[in-house]
């Protein structure tokens, strides 16, 4: 008798379940926000990268536009000028190869030079200042299995890198791999650890297998752009429910109307990047 009791209370209980499941799935439906669309501003995409190994002749700047939330494609600029210039006079054009995109392959990068960009662009003119900043190595990457905040085991990757000492150094690091739509960013300064060994750790709750690799991208940046990502990253998880930053501006100037200013930033950064195969 306990058992049938036990088995009608079950089958009572699941048939309230479904009933709330259709409920909710009845009455369901798309509702798009009317959000409203600010001024549509440049996109300036313009980072100088310099991997250790390579000669850094080629290198990309990207110019798009903003877009209304739900739109499915960002607007590219096509038709720009875009170049740049080192302390020497040396100029490195970059040509549209595709729409938005701009291709130098005769860049000579030198650390600790300062260097300028000069953009036209639908009318308007654009430049910015910025060094080309040194990178300390990674020495080495370790693989661990380490809790989660759950209790459930993860995998974990530590890797180091020695800070130069009797300079101040900031650093921003990238992750890339296939259980990843877009790269993870992360940002480290040596404010407590100049001139020692600093470890990094990454992890990503249980989407990270054995098999995967994840390809660590570790730069030098200037102070300023470290500023500007910090607040970028701080955006990027702020709670929802705050209120809105406001816009956060680059060092990308409009030499036209001083008002009309582009999004993106100007920054050269020697990087060391290093692919690890997760065990």
């Amino acid at each position: 008798m306990n058992k049938l009791k036990k088995y009608m209370m079950n089958r009572a209980l699941a048939l309230i379940s479904l009933l709330f499941v259709f409920s909710f799935a009845s009455c369901e439906e798309v509702v798009n926000l009317d959000l409203p669309t600010g001024e549509t501003k440049l996109v300036i995409d313009a980072e100088i990268i310099w991997k250790k190994g390579t000669d850094g002749k080629e290198q990309t700047i990207k110019i798009s536009k903003t877009a209304p939330y739900y739109n499915n494609s960002t607007p590219k600029v096509s038709g720009a000028q875009v170049r740049i210039e080192n302390g020497s006079g040396d100029v490195f054009t970059f040509n549209e190869t595709e729409a938005g995109v701009y291709k130098c392959t005769n860049f000579v990068p030198v650390l600790n030079a300062d260097y300028k960009l000069f953009i036209t662009a639908e009318g308007q003119s654009f430049t910015a200042v910025e060094k080309l900043t040194s990178v300390t190595p990674i020495t080495k990457i370790e693989q661990n299995i380490v809790p989660d905040f759950s209790g459930k085991d993860i995998i974990e990757l530590t890797y180091y890198y020695n800070d130069p000492a009797d300079e101040v150094n900031y650093y921003v690091t990238d992750y890339q791999s296939s259980f990843l739509i877009y790269p993870e960013y992360g940002i480290t300064n040596d404010e407590f650890l100049n001139g020692n060994e600093i470890s990094t750790r990454y992890s990503h709750e249980d989407k990270m297998k054995p098999g995967n690799t994840v390809t660590i991208t570790h730069r030098g940046v200037s102070k300023n752009f470290y500023n500007y990502w910090k607040l970028i990253l701080e955006a990027s998880v702020s709670n929802p429910f705050s209120v809105p930053p406001g816009s956060i501006r680059g060092n990308i100037v409009n030499t036209s109307d001083i008002n009309n200013y582009a999004f993106g930033y100007f920054r050269l950064c020697e990087a060391d990047q290093v692919p690890y195969v997760v065990k």
